[in-house]
């Protein structure tokens, strides 16, 4: 007994032939338009990428001896995750414990920080600060936060137990304390 063929994938063949001839005028078009010249000039030259530093894998296993009290605040122990080495600066990120009972006098002084980002996490307790246009926020385990460039803040006040994730960019920056 003799099989007959199948004219379905001939079919197939046919449809998918027409439909690359109806479309091969449009991805012409599209093409040449997407390499047209742009016309240079200041803003074209500001807006060039910037050669980024390369960086490598940074990874950090939770040790109680890596909590120290050499950072920005004496009321603080800070735990490095190894991202400013590992990003050449772009960024830093630490575990903050800020050590308790909360001291007022020492802890709520406006200041500000010179960076381009800056975003905390709060990884236990709570911690209440004061931000300029947003002015007093409790946080929770949860809770985040980003604080625009130079914006002026404080810590109220924290639990003696507050844990909390922060990231900066740059690693390195410039912080103004304020007098009131």
């Amino acid at each position: 007994m003799a099989r007959k063929k199948s004219k379905k994938p001939a079919l197939r063949t046919a449809a998918k032939a027409a439909a690359q001839k109806k479309s091969a005028p449009r991805k012409a078009a599209a093409k040449s338009s997407a390499r047209k010249k742009i016309k240079s000039g200041p803003r074209a030259a500001a807006s060039a990428k910037r050669a980024r530093p390369r960086q490598r894998i940074a990874i950090s296993h939770h040790r109680e001896e890596d909590f120290k009290t050499d950072g920005l605040r004496a009321y603080a122990k800070y735990r490095d995750l190894g991202v400013a080495e590992a990003s050449n600066g772009v960024a830093r990120a630490h575990v903050i414990r800020l050590m308790g009972p909360c001291d007022p006098a020492e802890v709520s002084k406006l200041h500000f920080h010179d960076v381009d980002f800056q975003m905390v996490y709060v990884l236990k307790g709570w911690v209440k600060t004061y931000m300029d246009g947003q002015g007093e926020t409790t946080f929770n385990v949860g809770s985040s936060w980003t604080q625009p460039p130079r914006i002026r803040h404080m810590i109220l006040d924290y639990s003696d137990d507050v844990e909390l994730l922060e990231v900066i960019l740059p690693a390195d920056f410039r912080t103004v304390e304020l007098v009131a």
